[in-house]
Formats: C-alpha cells, sequence, structure tokens
C-alpha cells in the first residue's frame, strides 16, 4: 500500500500548501486513488497515453505545480494559493483511475472508458472532503471545463496543464 510518505517524497510541492488540513487531505485523495485503481506505487501512473514515453503522472503533476505557483506569483489579482496549489497537485489525479495496469500494459480501464479523469478526480475530491473550489479547478482544467465558467485559479491549472502537454509532446516526438 502507498503510503503518505511516499506521496510527501514523491511530491515534495505538497509543502507550498500553507493550511494543513487541505495539505492532508490532498494526500488523502492521492492515497485513494493509487488504492482504487490498483496501482503498487506513485510513480507507474502515467501522464499520459496520447504520446509515447510521456513520463509519469507525478512528473507532470509536479511541473504543472511549479508552472501555476510562478503565473500566481507574477499576478496582481486575488489568488488563493492554496486552493491553486491544492487543484494544480489533484489536477489529473483521476488518471489513477481512468488507467489501469495489467501485466506490463498501461491502458484505459473500464471506469476509464465511461468517466473521464476530471470527472472522477473531481468526484473523488469531493467525497473526501475538499473544497468546491478545488473541486471545481480538478473538473474544469481540460476541455470539461470549456463549458462552464472557471475560477482564476482554475484558468490558470487548465493554461499551465495545457503548457506541460504540448511541451512534453513535443519533447517525447524527439526522443
Amino acid at each position: 500500500m502507498i503510503s503518505r510518505e511516499d506521496v510527501e517524497k514523491a511530491i515534495p510541492e505538497l509543502e507550498w500548501i500553507g493550511d494543513e488540513k487541505l495539505r492532508e487531505k490532498v494526500i488523502d485523495v492521492w492515497i485513494e486513488a493509487l488504492k482504487r485503481g490498483g496501482w503498487s506505487r506513485i510513480d507507474e501512473v502515467p501522464f499520459t497515453l496520447s504520446f509515447k514515453n510521456s513520463g509519469t503522472l507525478v512528473e507532470h503533476t509536479r511541473r504543472v505545480a511549479n508552472l501555476v505557483r510562478n503565473v500566481a506569483l507574477a499576478r496582481d489579482e486575488n489568488i488563493n494559493m492554496d486552493f491553486l496549489l491544492a487543484g494544480a497537485l489533484l489536477h489529473d489525479i483521476g488518471k489513477a483511475l481512468e488507467y489501469e495496469k495489467v501485466g506490463d500494459e498501461i491502458r484505459v480501464s473500464e471506469y476509464g472508458k465511461k468517466v473521464r479523469h476530471p470527472i472522477s478526480g473531481a468526484n473523488l475530491a469531493r467525497e473526501l472532503g475538499l473544497p468546491e473550489e478545488v473541486a471545481h479547478i480538478i473538473e474544469s482544467h481540460s476541455h470539461e471545463g470549456d463549458k462552464m465558467k472557471r475560477s482564476k485559479e482554475s484558468i490558470i491549472v487548465h493554461h499551465c496543464d495545457f503548457i506541460d502537454f504540448e511541451l512534453r509532446r513535443e519533447e517525447s516526438e524527439r526522443d
């Protein structure tokens, strides 16, 4: 089973969340998603199946957290940094449910064929008691959010996520 220490070690950016209770709930969501998805290690969930050599979900999550933090620090708007960081660290957590590992193959799970990661991740966050503002960031970070009004924090996560996706895809094509 994946422990709190495993999550904290893999994602040191958790320390940037000032609200200790929120930080603990973010860790809870990671642990529960990995457990429900049947993952034995935090670093085996891929970032994406959309292209080869995408790297891991943890690597992508950490890059997005760094991007969103830098964007927020450069802005004058009133941005809730704890919600922003929690949303960035959980935006793709539903991929632990959307994907599955069978032998050496990683593929879209039966559940993932029905429910995309923004929805499953937001539902899990709500279930485990995260604030609605954080669930909104998770739910609206991808194309599902194109039909809703995104919060400032969600706008930042949305764009930083796609920046990292595009840059990582281009880099993987050169590998």
